[in-house]
């Protein structure tokens, strides 16, 4: 394929530079990879949990021993090197749990009482698309991947042209453990995506990304009437109640909560919300762990903890928004430090920066920023934070925090979130058996947990009703079952 037509990857912190290319897929390209799945499918599915378990975990070993692809990932993405090794291997992490987690949560379920004999079984879809984002690519595929593939689908991988190149890579080596035909990588733009999404031969969607794209891919999908589950974008709040901690290590955990990965990550603190009797005390708190964590620069120069920002349109769109809140009063306060070898001029670096002073209405706090900008806002009573919080239309993740727990739990269920934190925020708080996802506009559907390897099956039953068993002599024509609970069924009227 000639050079032009290929989709060219620049590096974020030296825009100049090229760090690979690779070639989109054509409809044709498209439709072979979709047969091909469909002709391994069945196979695979007919395969027994164990074995692919088995598989499984093979390219758990693998995806370890592929940690070395984290510079690529670094250079592509711009996140910091360290991120991107930790990234790599709690992917494979991701695939040894779902592996152990397989065989029980896919075992069929037998019931033989006085209702009669009931058997379900978990039966996978086929075919699956995963249209995956370039802040994590290695990490949120892995989300679709081990589900999917121990549940007994095929999979279809769109990276995001962004960031292919080392979740690409991967994703060659670890085919080699499964089956010829049952994983396939496809790059391209959107309409290759949609193409993926609505294709006949694909029977569910899971996405990852903004709510642009997932309206395109929702819209493909549903005149398929292929199934998604989607995990969009958070305008995650941050809820310091009045006894919580500010000591360094918590502000450590909150810094790093609102600036890893340049604040690009969907569950980042993006809202900061502090009483406001404590309001100074927080920001000197703040500003000073920011000062120990953050250090701004190129990401693969050791001890860099925030790179640049995905593309130049981020960066331009972060200064517009810090710029409104300039205007409308706010205070920006730069955070943390600036690496001294970093030319910040090479590449999209945005300074990490808390604005102060600014009310709900600023933009800034009420669109999800996605960037290293995050607003601290002043509250006054419990209840007027709760709401403030649950503003809008998303409502991916919040965090609480307080010293106690107790108060934490019941603040954090009033909120209108999908996950909530306690103490804690983002990577630092998840946890591989606990399902994430969001409400409102913030998706449907989950991984992680079991659920998250619930979303690749579909429970199918065979029943046999007592009525008709053993020359039972069945129900009068017209008659409906009636329910037996713990204590029989309820007495005629």
């Amino acid at each position: 394929m000639p050079v032009d037509d290929l989709i060219s990857i620049h590096n974020p912190a030296r825009r100049t530079e090229i760090v690979g290319r690779v070639a989109p897929a054509t409809p044709r390209g498209v439709d072979r990879a979709v047969a091909a799945a469909g002709r391994a499918a069945p196979d695979w599915a007919r395969t027994a949990v164990s074995d692919r378990a088995a598989a499984l975990l093979s390219a758990a070993a693998s995806l370890e021993a592929a940690a070395t692809q984290a510079p690529l990932l670094a250079r592509e993405s711009g996140k910091p090197l360290a991120d991107c090794h930790g990234e790599i291997l709690f992917s494979a992490a991701v695939l040894r749990w779902y592996a152990d987690a397989a065989p029980g949560l896919l075992a069929d379920r037998h019931i033989d009482d006085a209702q009669g004999r009931l058997t379900v079984r978990q039966r996978p879809y086929g075919p699956v698309a995963a249209l995956t984002p370039w802040n994590a690519p290695v990490v949120l595929t892995a989300l679709k991947l081990a589900p999917a593939l121990v549940a007994g689908n095929a999979l279809l991988v769109k990276p995001s042209p962004l960031a292919p190149l080392a979740v690409g890579a991967l994703l060659t080596g670890l085919a080699e453990h499964f089956p010829p035909g049952l994983l396939h990588v496809l790059h391209g733009h959107a309409p290759v995506a949609t193409h993926l999404a609505g294709h006949p031969g694909v029977y569910k969607v899971a996405f990852t990304g903004g709510a642009t794209a997932a309206r395109a891919i929702g819209a493909a999908a549903a005149a398929a009437l292929t199934p998604t589950v989607m995990e969009l974008g958070g305008n995650d709040a941050a809820v310091l109640l009045d006894d919580a901690p500010l000591d360094d290590s918590a502000m450590d955990r909150l810094v790093l909560a609102a600036m890893a990965t340049a604040g690009q990550v969907c569950m980042a603190v993006k809202r900061i919300y502090v009483p406001r009797a404590r309001h100074e005390r927080f920001v000197e708190a703040f500003t000073a762990a920011a000062a120990r964590v953050v250090r701004l620069g190129d990401p693969l120069v050791p001890g860099v903890s925030v790179g640049p920002v995905i593309s130049a349109e981020s960066a331009t769109r972060l200064r517009a928004l810090t710029d409104d809140g300039l205007r409308r009063g706010g205070r920006a306060v730069p955070l943390g430090e600036l690496c001294p070898s970093a030319d910040t001029s090479a590449g999209h670096f945005v300074r990490p920066t808390a604005l102060l002073g600014l009310d709900d209405r600023a933009p800034v706090v009420r669109e999800e920023q996605f960037g290293p900008v995050v607003p601290v806002l002043a509250y006054d009573a419990e209840d007027e934070v709760i709401a403030r919080a649950g503003a809008g239309e998303l409502g991916l993740g919040a965090s609480v925090w307080s010293s106690d727990e107790e108060r934490a739990f019941g603040v954090a269920g009033r909120l209108d979130a999908g996950f909530c934190f306690v103490n804690t925020h983002n990577r630092t708080g998840m946890s591989l058996r606990a399902p994430f996802g969001g409400v409102k506009r913030s998706g449907h559907g989950r991984e992680y947990g079991a659920e998250g390897l619930l979303e690749y099956v579909q429970p199918c039953v065979t029943h046999a009703p007592a009525a008709f068993r053993g020359g039972g002599a069945g129900m009068a024509p017209g008659a409906y079952p009636v329910p037996a609970g713990p204590a029989g069924p309820p007495s005629p009227p």
